[in-house]
């Protein structure tokens, strides 16, 4: 790997830190529902955006919820991560449900139904 694309690695895991405090403690959105969890942080090659992927545990209304009240927020965090990580240019930044760990769980279901119907 190269100096640049290990710069972005580190820089995306930074901003998945800071972000993750944002969201768990100063953001005071009340569509923010449920436990969100940011699971990954992907920063563009030119790190002039960044795409966020959270995790939102409740029903799809409380996910949409969120993820509206997160992208209404984006500014916010922009501004925060930007003097945190005391970046030149604040990235634009886009958040995405990640919907992994409900496809891994479902994979898992269906392994052992298939398993169980074998045995």
């Amino acid at each position: 790997m190269n100096v640049a694309g290990h710069r972005h690695e580190r820089l995306a895991e930074e901003m998945r830190h800071e972000i993750t405090a944002l969201v768990a403690g100063e953001l005071k959105d009340p569509r923010i529902t449920g436990l969100v969890t940011v699971t990954e942080v992907r920063v563009s090659q030119d790190l002039r955006s960044v795409k966020i992927f959270v995790s939102v545990q409740g029903t799809e209304e409380e996910q949409a919820s969120s993820l509206k009240g997160l992208r209404a927020a984006a500014g916010f965090i922009r501004s925060e991560v930007c003097e945190r990580l005391h970046l030149r240019r604040a990235p634009e930044m886009y958040f995405a449900l990640d919907h992994s760990e409900e496809q891994a769980q479902r994979i898992e279901e269906l392994l052992r139904e298939m398993k169980s119907k074998s045995g």
